[in-house]
């Protein structure tokens, strides 16, 4: 039997001519990722373990992005930054996008991306559990707890069991109303938050590769959500061209066997897809968005690594331009790049911005935000009873905030239709 692209990428990381699911393997990292959530604690086992002064095991491979809590106010969170500074500087480490500097990037998902670090066939882990974004360009890559981060930053191996894998494909086209977003709520209201435990995600069909880097990128985000190990698409040349643009470091592109065994597989007919929303409290609490048309929102929400590339506001400005928002929008774009490409991108004559400014919402600084509730004076912070439609990736109780509110889980198009209205809406009614 042959394999699948993520055991191929394991395999040949594992220094092995085959693997099957449930081996436990040593496989060689060659990108390890940290934040300022988890970078400290990462840093904290990594000194216990390996003594004060240990050296990381390849400077060229450890990548520090901070963007959860960078604009903040919170000492606790200024406290996390000083750690970082403190060990970059000690271990001279030269992928360090620092806060509050002309090298802040953003988001570490979208960083990582517009920054190359992700490079098909390559292993990929981070110390966040939407590191599985990066499997949109044909590597394996997941989120894993501070002691593996640690032992990964000394030895640069870790020990991983293969996991199964399960194909979703997407034959047809999809319609001009769908987004990738809207494909993963489908999905994982299918399988369930406990459907792909353990389990690579591995994306596939006509439909899924006419998606830009960015749309598979998000169908790749969320495969946590649905417990997943990993989420991967293999690579063509859409991801060659990206990657090669931002690194000219090389990168071998693998592709899983006709009669590589699958744990599961189930084909959708692309066409067919619909708008939908995952209602509260839950990501696979899914609903078709005309079902739940009734339910009236307190504010809009348009971010974070799901929701917040050049691709998702020029979907919500496609719907935005020349109305006004009916309730609280906020606008995150994921990072700096992306900040810029707001003002540079028109659609007529005005940038995606300007759209955004005249509608009434309000622009944030890149970074995660809200997405995660985050300190008192996070941007878009739930901070009461508020129901909210948002491009996040998580709608479970407090996530954005407050316990008290209520998150409703949509596409750009439905977050930005239904800021018009004030209540969850089809962006059909706007795009017709």
């Amino acid at each position: 039997m042959g394999m699948t692209i993520t055991e191929k990428i394991l395999a040949a990381h594992a220094g092995a001519a085959t693997v099957k699911p449930g081996d436990n393997i040593w496989v060689d990292v060659d990108v390890l990722m940290t934040h300022d959530v988890c970078g400290p604690g990462t840093i904290g086992i990594f000194k216990n373990q390996f003594g004060e002064q240990a050296k990381v095991w390849n400077q060229d491979k450890v990548v520090i992005i901070p963007d959860h809590f960078v604009f903040t106010a919170d000492p606790h969170a200024k406290r996390n930054l000083e750690i970082l500074r403190e060990f970059v500087s000690e271990q001279k480490l030269p992928h360090f996008y620092d806060a509050g500097t002309d090298n802040y990037k953003g988001v570490c998902h979208i960083a990582l991306a517009q920054e190359g670090h992700n490079r098909p066939g390559e292993i990929l882990f981070g110390t966040d559990s939407h590191t599985c974004t990066s499997g949109a360009f044909g590597m394996f890559s997941t989120g894993i707890g501070n002691t593996d981060a640690a032992f990964i930053m000394g030895t640069g191996k870790i020990w991983v069991k293969v996991p199964e894998t399960m194909r979703f494909e997407f034959n047809g086209t999809f319609p001009p109303y769908i987004m990738a977003k809207d494909i993963l709520l489908q999905v994982i209201g299918d399988i369930g938050v406990d459907g792909a435990t353990y389990r690579a995600m591995e994306w596939a069909g006509d439909a899924v590769m006419k998606f830009s880097m960015e749309e598979r990128m998000t169908l790749c985000n969320m495969a946590i959500e649905a417990g997943g190990k990993s989420a991967i698409i293999e690579a063509d040349e859409v991801t060659a061209d990206y990657v090669k643009k931002r690194t000219d470091k090389p990168f071998k592109i693998y592709h899983s066997d006709a009669d590589a065994g699958y744990y599961f597989k189930k084909t959708y007919n692309a066409d067919e897809m619909q708008p939908m929303v995952a209602k509260p409290h839950s990501p696979d609490n899914k609903a078709l968005v005309g079902d739940v048309s009734d339910v009236k929102i307190d504010r809009s929400y348009i971010g974070s690594c799901t929701g917040g590339k050049v691709t998702d506001f020029r979907a919500a400005a496609q719907i935005i331009q020349g109305r006004k928002v009916k309730v609280d929008t906020f606008i995150v774009p994921a990072t700096r790049e992306v900040e810029a490409d707001l003002h540079k991108e028109k659609i007529g004559d005005k940038s995606l911005a300007q759209i955004f400014e005249d509608a009434g919402a309000s622009l944030g600084e890149p970074s995660c935000a809200a997405c995660l509730g985050g300190p008192k004076d996070t941007f878009g912070r739930a901070n009461g009873k508020e129901v909210v439609v948002s491009t996040t990736n998580r709608n479970f109780p407090g996530r954005m905030g407050s316990k008290q509110s209520q998150v409703y889980l949509a596409s750009p198009y439905t977050a930005a239709a239904s800021a018009l209205t004030g209540r969850i809406t089809d962006p059909r009614e706007f795009l017709n």
